[in-house]
């Protein structure tokens, strides 16, 4: 499959927030420090822009973007994406036997559907909370700092896991992040965003050895790496 977004613009009254265009094959990579627009460009796609904000999607793709079907989305922090109230099962936009299916396929046993999110480390949460998205089999999977919350040793887990997921499910991805070493061996290609425009894209491989604008030298020279986790 292939995802082409001819033009994404989102502006405000006052001035223009996001002007962006790309494309890619299997899977995309949008890097960029806070503020650059990262977040606005996945709120945009997903249809969750407040009223405020006036944005205009025009895409090419073999589906429609529609959150809850054909599209859906594995946020940064797992630890408040469930209700804490709410028993596993509960939470889950399927059958209890194709949650069944989906625990299976993150490595989270079935018997997890019975307890409470609490009940969960950070990244049984996280892979929990990939079997959901994955549960409404999409077309789109978008992923927002997944591994900020994590531990090196669960992700590490969790993108070799989304790996061999997009392998088997088939799923376009993509992927925002502050952690330029996570996207390595998981994006094919990858796009630098500042602010609000992205000013250099390519295969992931070349953009990283051999970068042509001066921001993208600078964010790899300064290690840009894994931040502190926004709480």
């Amino acid at each position: 499959m292939s995802f082409t977004c001819k033009q994404l613009l989102i502006k405000s009254k006052e001035k223009t927030l996001v002007d962006v265009a790309f494309s890619f094959e299997k899977s995309f990579a949008l890097i960029g420090e806070s503020g650059s627009g990262k977040s606005l460009t996945l709120k945009a796609l997903l249809g969750m822009l407040p009223q405020e904000l006036y944005s205009l999607l025009e895409y090419d793709a073999s589906y429609a973007l529609k959150r809850g079907q054909s599209i859906a989305f594995v946020p940064q922090n797992p630890f408040t994406a469930l209700s804490p109230l709410t028993k596993i099962e509960k939470q889950f936009m399927a059958s209890r036997e194709q949650a069944q299916k989906y625990l299976r396929m993150v490595d989270l046993e079935i018997d997890f559907l019975d307890r409470f999110p609490s009940e969960l480390s950070g990244g049984q949460l996280q892979r929990l909370i990939i079997a959901m998205a994955l549960s409404i089999e999409p077309r789109l999977l978008l992923l927002d700092e997944p591994t900020t919350a994590l531990d090196e040793e669960s992700k590490t887990t969790v993108l070799d896991l989304i790996n061999t997921l997009q392998k088997e499910c088939g799923f376009d991805l993509l992927f925002v992040t502050h952690d330029i070493g996570t996207i390595e061996h998981l994006c094919e290609d990858v796009g630098i965003i500042k602010s609000g425009k992205i000013i250099e894209a390519g295969l992931t491989k070349t953009i990283l050895n051999d970068p042509k604008e001066a921001y993208t030298k600078q964010l790899l020279e300064s290690g840009f790496r894994q931040r502190s986790f926004r709480t």
